[in-house]
């Protein structure tokens, strides 16, 4: 046992002069490949953990299975819905006596100075160690979806931004910077990626997704793991699963989702981070899918989860959602019952308290509700990844000078940005190269600075308002600088007389105010106008956990403002910085150019004022398709032929947008694509086609290839297309390069009518597209036998290659 000590302080050292130097732990440069970490628990974590739960009572085994939430600069207070009905997140000091599993949020729950927080909270970590028997300290988590969610720390774009660059080398980067940062003030785990796929874009948390597509959701999402984990911080993919198909797309919503929809969508990203990835943790949704609550599904969190994908990490509970299953679900009679039916599920960690994983389990245990041995399966699982943490060793001490916004994090901050923002139309107009001598810079969020953040940012879930009351939302104190859209445009265009007319803000204006934008557009050589989200949870936001939308229109009647700064004649750039699409009303045909901004983070602003200068080039393409009209129904490009528009109804799913659309400053000429591997293909073979790309514009610019599948003859109903691959073709004017894709013929795969994975035998068609609606090529392949693959073996991911061409 002392090689195993020494190997985890060995790591936990590695990953202190990490977080000392606050820098990832690998350099940019190499493309992003799947993590290599060990999936298996190492046999001395394990060995080490069985050992301890022998010695353990049946009070310690409980503690090391719940949660405190205590803020290191203050109690957490009331931070979201159902939480006072809650007993067990402000548990006493009495209750470390023996031990405890997490801390919760010890700098996401309140405004904390950095250094003071890290001494705190390795204060309290020595006050947990001390305080029981085994000296073992807690795994202290916190939200790092948008960066580290505390104050002064860096706020990177939204996820649904990340899904925008297409650029999974650019995610882990981020990740890992992430990473890095919150291990450096003694932090081990990360809640963080969510997995969900799009399917209604109403939904509330459509910014914290990475789009409507699975694969893309699974490679960024991977990545995201891969980089946040070989940072030293355990990553916790969530909302396993289905979470973001609920009913009429309310946050909590029921979902009824079918098994083959199921399996094929809403799986197969979180199944690419844990096969792919190695994801050390997984939080299940809150939602009910067919009537069972995930936190109770034994046949999705052992079942599928362990036994079919090998997952050997920690299920951790969403906040307060074991006790959900009594008071909102009603399947459990009590807190007793309910920590029956989620620990028995596979859920090991009660989040954020011990309401149901202390005295009800220690009472279910007793009861022989629950068997000691699963008990104890759980309590291993805990204590093995805590020694794979090093937290049974001598912790680090804290540093004595913390920046959780360092000149590294902003550049991929920035970076991030700029890649992110897509040039969904333009006549021309853009890039402005003579800067107008007079703009009119329109709109609620032209110059707000946390309309720039997403809701898991810090200052953005912190914010408090009333909007019954109708005032405009405080002022926002960001901890970090941001600039707003006027203050970069106003550096950036230094030719220009810029006027700024808000008018209104996001959720409401009056007449007057949009009278006036609409004179100051009429009286300017260019009108900017910016519309969009203030984001924030619950219903004090337009957009973010729990605010959801009955329609796709823009809030408020920022759509009238809209159409009066269009009806003034001027020529109008709309940009649109939100957290999910919006219909446009009649900007996409009147308007000179739009751009869509997903909540870009701390530098979004500089990024957006770049790509209208003409400083930096659009590189964004649409994760989410954009709806055409304010009342069109929720649906994704995934749809099969009958999903589309059709003469048998009379209403058009079409989006205006299509998902992977995006405009560039150049133009890019495609070569004919070759099929490498021949027009045949085994059931359990690779098919490789490439294609030549050239620039053959006048200025740098991205191509993204975009590799979809069409299945034309299945035995159940398949999607008309379905993307399997994509590669980021960068281009100076007049080079080349030639991208190369390998697909495990296992992409072809569906659920069939046994309910089992299956390749099929027949014709397949590759089709090369520049969005789901512009498809360039296509080529046929002969698939010539039938495979029926075995669960946690399907070959998951295409290969991509991306090399210049001479000439």
């Amino acid at each position: 046992m002392l090689w195993c000590a020494n190997l985890h302080r060995k790591r936990s050292e590695k990953f202190q002069k990490l977080s000392a130097q606050n820098e990832p732990p690998s350099a940019r440069g190499g493309p992003f490949e799947w993590s290599s970490m060990d999936t298996d628990t190492p046999v001395e974590a394990a060995e080490r953990a069985a050992g301890l739960v022998k010695r353990m009572t049946l009070e310690e085994k409980c503690a090391q299975l719940s949660s405190l939430w205590r803020g290191v600069e203050a109690d957490a207070g009331d931070m979201a819905p159902h939480q006072s009905e809650q007993t067990g997140g402000t548990a006493g000091d009495d209750a470390l006596a023996h031990g405890l599993g997490q801390l919760t949020r010890p700098f996401g729950s309140a405004r904390v100075d950095p250094a003071a927080g890290a001494a705190r909270l390795a204060a309290l970590q020595d006050q947990i160690r001390s305080s029981s028997r085994f000296g073992i300290a807690a795994v202290a988590h916190d939200e790092c979806l948008a960066g580290f969610m505390a104050y002064g720390a860096t706020v990177f774009p939204t996820a649904l931004a990340w899904g925008a660059t297409f650029d999974p080398d650019l995610v882990a980067a981020i990740a890992g910077q992430i990473g890095a940062t919150m291990r450096s003030v003694g932090i081990h785990q990360g809640l963080a990626p969510v997995l969900d796929v799009v399917a209604d874009s109403r939904w509330g948390r459509t910014e914290e997704t990475i789009g409507e597509d699975p694969y893309l959701t699974g490679v960024l999402g991977t990545a995201y793991v891969t980089g946040l984990q070989d940072a030293g911080v355990v990553a916790t993919v969530k909302h396993f699963a289905g979470y973001s198909a609920s009913h009429a797309a309310r946050n909590f919503g029921p979902v009824y989702l079918g098994p083959r929809q199921f399996g094929e969508t809403y799986l197969t990203p979180f199944e690419m981070a844990v096969r792919l990835g190695r994801a050390k943790s997984v939080m299940p949704s809150y939602a009910a899918n067919d009537g069972v609550p995930s936190h109770a599904n034994l046949r999705l969190v052992t079942g599928t989860l362990r036994e079919e994908w090998g997952f050997e990490g920690t299920v951790v509970a969403d906040y307060f959602a074991v006790n959900f299953l009594n008071s909102l679900h009603g399947v459990a009679a009590d807190r007793s019952a309910a920590a029956a039916l989620a620990l028995n599920a596979g859920v090991d960690v009660e989040l954020p308290g011990a309401d149901c994983f202390g005295e009800p389990l220690r009472a279910a245990v007793a009861d022989g509700a629950v068997e000691e041995k699963v008990l104890d399966r759980a309590v291993e699982r805990v204590l093995a990844q805590k020694i794979e943490l090093g937290l049974l060793d001598e912790l680090p001490p804290a540093p004595e000078t913390v920046d959780l916004d360092p000149p590294a994090a902003r550049a991929l901050a920035a970076e991030a940005a700029r890649k992110s923002i897509v040039l969904l139309s333009n006549d021309g107009t853009l890039p402005l190269t003579e800067a107008p001598a007079r703009v009119a810079l329109l709109g609620p969020v032209a110059d707000d600075r946390a309309a720039m953040l997403g809701c898991y940012s810090f200052p953005n879930h912190h914010m408090r308002y009333d909007p019954a009351s109708g005032e405009p939302y405080p002022e926002v104190d960001t901890g970090v600088a941001i600039a707003t859209l006027a203050d970069r445009l106003a550096a950036d265009l230094p030719g220009a007389r810029i006027e700024h007319v808000a008018g209104g803000w996001v959720l409401d204006a009056t007449d007057a105010e949009i009278a006036a934008a609409a004179n100051a557009a009429a009286a300017a050589d260019l009108a900017v106008v910016a519309v969009g989200d203030r984001s924030s949870l619950f219903g004090r936001g337009t957009s973010g956990e729990g605010c959801d939308a009955p329609d796709h229109a823009l809030p408020g009647r920022q759509g009238e403002l809209l159409e009066a700064v269009l009806d003034s004649g001027t020529p109008t750039v709309v940009v649109v910085i939100s957290g999910r699409p919006y219909a446009l009303g009649t900007a996409p045909e009147r308007a000179a150019a739009v751009l869509q901004a997903f909540l870009p983070g701390e530098e979004g602003a500089g990024a957006i004022s770049a790509i209208l200068t003409g400083a930096a080039a659009p590189e964004g393409r649409l994760p989410v398709g954009v709806p055409a009209r304010r009342d069109s129904p929720p649906a994704t490009y995934l749809g099969p032929q009958l999903a589309r528009r059709s003469e048998v109804s009379s209403v058009d799913p079409t989006a205006r947008y299509p998902f992977g659309h995006g405009l560039t400053y150049t133009e890019f000429t495609w070569g004919e694509p070759e099929l490498l591997s021949g027009p045949e293909v085994g059931p359990e073979g690779t098919i490789e086609l490439a294609v030549d790309v050239r620039n053959t514009g006048e200025r740098e610019g991205t191509e993204v290839v975009q590799l979809y599948l069409h299945d034309p003859v299945a035995s159940t109903v398949r999607p008309v297309q379905r993307l399997i691959g994509f590669a980021r073709v960068p281009l100076a004017p007049g080079a080349a390069a030639r991208a190369r894709f390998a697909v495990p013929v296992d992409l072809a795969a569906f659920i069939g009518l046994d309910g089992q994975w299956t390749v099929e035998a027949g014709a397949l068609e590759l089709r090369l597209g520049r969005s789901a609606a512009d498809t360039a090529a296509a080529l046929a392949v002969e698939v010539t036998g039938e495979r029926r693959i075995e669960p946690g073996t399907r070959a998951l991911a295409t290969q991509v290659t991306v090399k210049g061409v001479v000439g």
